[in-house]
């Protein structure tokens, strides 16, 4: 019986194989290349618009801003419209301006357009971004903005119901216009519903204005073609500036020179003071007087006036002093009406002249009774 051995190391074989093997797949395994997959493409962006800013207030274009003001404007004033010169004038709604520190009144006034088929949209202030800016009127086919204020005489807050054309003649509508039916003969009258509060708010927006917004119409109107305010229109509002009595804090709102018949005719016949004025239209207009030094004011016809002294219309010069008219000169006194001159005093009408000292009286005389006591005695 043949033995036969084992060889450990054949025994061994098999399995050092087996762990070579393994060894080789684990090293061939670390070496394999593999090929990457690219990932998939991100999905596309959808652009969400962002949600539009809130409106503003509506601002007329920055061009329109004539002046800006850190106090709201007084209450429009109250007074009637001086009549209607004559055919072809349009009216212009007054309104407080700045200037000089403070607010002054520009008086409404009658106009010549600049041409025909023109309307006047009248400035208005409105309060933007802090602070009162005032946007300025024009001239224009048809009415614009201006800010929901009720000037009156047609200017109601929206549109304009004071006239229209007719052709190449402007109409004057008699229920809201002072028109002489004798020298302006194209009128009509046709009754004005007014739909807006009747107030004196002179501004839009801000604590206290007014709360309109423009129509589509009056968008439309400012973007069409615009007249600015004619010469006359300028003047008229220089000659305001520079008439102290217009100032806000001088006439307490209530100025004596409201509305004029033409424009800077701020002492012809026909000036209307507000109503509460203090003083009549008459006192304050100078701006048109020749010859009046030291700022003095007087009436219509009046000759010049040295240091400030206003008097009575048709009276001569009167230095340091104002009598009655027609009365003659009479220095450092008065006296009534046809006496002769008197110095140091005055005396009864129709008295003769008196000297300045007194006739000493003459000692009474003794009465019969005392003689006769003195006698018995």
């Amino acid at each position: 019986m043949v033995n036969v051995r084992k060889n450990p190391l054949n025994s061994r074989l098999p399995i050092t194989g087996a762990a070579l093997a393994l060894s080789a797949a684990a090293l061939l395994g670390g070496c394999v290349v593999r090929v990457a997959t690219p990932p998939p493409p991100p999905p596309p962006r959808v652009y969400v618009r962002p949600p539009p800013p809130p409106a503003p207030a509506y601002v007329e274009p920055a061009v329109d801003v004539d002046v800006q003001a850190n106090e709201a404007p007084p209450p429009l004033p109250d007074y009637e419209q001086p009549p209607c010169p004559e055919e072809g004038y349009m009216w212009t709604p007054g309104y407080w301006a700045w200037g000089g520190g403070g607010y002054y009144w520009v008086p409404g006034t009658w106009v010549q357009p600049p041409r025909v088929g023109v309307l006047w949209t009248p400035g208005y202030w409105g309060f933007v971004g802090g602070v009162y800016a005032f946007h300025v009127g024009y001239w224009g086919p048809h009415i614009g903005y201006y800010g929901g204020v009720n000037y009156g005489f047609g200017y109601v807050g929206v549109g304009f119901a004071g006239g229209r054309w007719v052709g190449n003649s402007f109409a004057y509508n008699r229920s809201v216009n002072n028109v002489n039916v004798t020298n302006i003969h194209n009128t009509y009258n046709e009754t004005v519903v007014n739909n807006v509060t009747v107030n004196k708010v002179s501004y839009n927006g801000g604590p206290g204005g007014t709360a309109a917004a423009p129509t589509a119409q009056e968008k439309a109107a400012a973007a069409e073609t615009h007249v600015p305010p004619t010469a006359m229109q300028h003047q008229h509002v220089q000659e305001a500036a520079r008439n102290p009595a217009l100032a806000a804090r001088a006439n307490g709102g209530h100025p004596a020179i409201a509305a004029t018949p033409r424009p800077a005719a701020f002492n012809a016949p026909g000036v209307v003071g507000a109503r509460g004025a203090t003083t009549s239209p008459g006192s304050v207009a100078h701006t048109p007087t020749p010859g009046q030094p030291n700022g003095a004011a007087r009436t219509q016809g009046q000759p010049g006036q040295p240091n400030a002294t206003a008097h009575a219309q048709g009276q001569p010069g009167q230095p340091n002093g104002a009598r009655p008219q027609g009365q003659p000169g009479q220095p450092n006194g008065a006296r009534p009406q046809g006496q002769p001159g008197q110095p140091n005093g005055a005396r009864p009408q129709g008295q003769p002249a008196q000297a300045n000292a007194a006739k000493p009286a003459k000692p009474a005389r003794p009465k019969p009774e005392e003689k006769k006591g003195e006698h018995e005695k």
